[in-house]
């Protein structure tokens, strides 16, 4: 899927897109099923609130009742969120095997990509878990002291400090997942692999990553725009509806987005993945010369030896 050598930006693209279409077989079924249970799940949830909210919202509601109903809201969001991280969790690791296997030219099953993904789901799942806790106490210590002394100022100042953090972090240990996954490493080491290999090459990671997001986001909106609009025009009584607030709850509303989401993540989580794997092998062969060892495990005989 791509050349044994050093990636530039096209072709680490284009090798993410390539894998997906030579591989639909076992990239598809992955994401096609762990979106939708996730976005039916997500559905009758949010049919569940906005009933709630509704309710909440009558004049014949008392205090109390309005506090247990937006308990119950808020408690089926986090319900909705909790689904949709292990959704993501289960996706990232089983596309990193199959994307690693088509660097080699090797096919694999979903099966195979289950078997090989299952042991490491644990540590990806406490890796995940704990870059958003460090993203929520970064937050913290640096937001939370100016609010609390009153200063509105140096709360925004702090936040003005958190967000360019976040994006270094979060760049800095964008490589601990294949890491984990692919060298069967512990959560601390796979942070600390990202690290090494991410040094000294942070902007060039940054942009493909950037890119990555950027074409991501239009490529869903472009999907899942006109499931949306349809829905509010032909079920939902139109935008003046919308601005009302009525009819947001219907079925048909909720289920035709659904749908859209589901088609556009089918399409975007496996193209986001095999981008941070093709970065993850791209470093590997700068800084390691992983491409020997490729060559070797795909049966390329004195490659690099005779000018191969």
């Amino acid at each position: 899927m791509i050349p044994l050598r050093p990636l530039g930006l096209g072709e680490i693209l284009d090798g993410a897109v390539a894998t997906m279409r030579t591989h639909w077989r076992s990239v598809l079924p992955i994401t096609l099923v762990v979106a939708t249970v996730v976005q039916v799940i997500s559905v009758i949830l949010q049919k569940l609130m906005l009933d709630d909210l509704v309710v909440a919202t009558s004049d014949d509601v008392s205090a109390e009742e309005m506090i247990d109903t937006l308990g119950s809201t808020f408690a089926a969001s986090a319900v909705v969120q909790f689904i949709q991280f292990l959704g993501t969790i289960v996706v990232t690791a089983m596309l990193t095997m199959v994307f690693s296997r088509a660097v080699l030219g090797q096919n694999s099953s979903v099966s195979d990509a289950w078997r090989e993904s299952r042991p490491q789901l644990l540590r990806l799942t406490g890796l995940t878990l704990l870059l958003a806790l460090g993203a929520i106490l970064l937050g913290a210590v640096l937001i939370l002291p100016g609010i609390l002394a009153g200063s509105i100022g140096l709360g925004i100042v702090g936040g003005l400090v958190w967000l360019p953090l976040l994006v270094w972090l979060g760049i800095k240990f964008s490589l601990a997942s294949p890491a984990l996954m692919l060298e069967k490493s512990t959560v601390l080491k796979a942070f600390a692999r990202s690290s090494k290999l991410v040094k000294d090459t942070w902007w060039r990671i940054f942009g493909i990553t950037l890119l990555t997001s950027v074409l991501a986001f239009f490529i869903s909106m472009m999907i899942v725009a006109p499931f949306q609009f349809f829905g509010i025009f032909a079920f939902g009584g139109g935008l003046e509806a919308m601005e009302a607030g009525s009819d947001t709850g219907n079925w048909a509303m909720l289920i035709l987005p659904a749908i859209g989401l589901i088609i556009a993540q089918t399409i975007v989580m496996p193209f986001q993945s095999g981008v941070t794997v093709l970065l993850y092998v791209d470093q590997r062969i700068r800084r390691e010369g992983l491409d020997l060892e490729l060559a070797r495990a795909a049966g390329l005989e004195n490659y690099g030896t005779t000018g191969g």
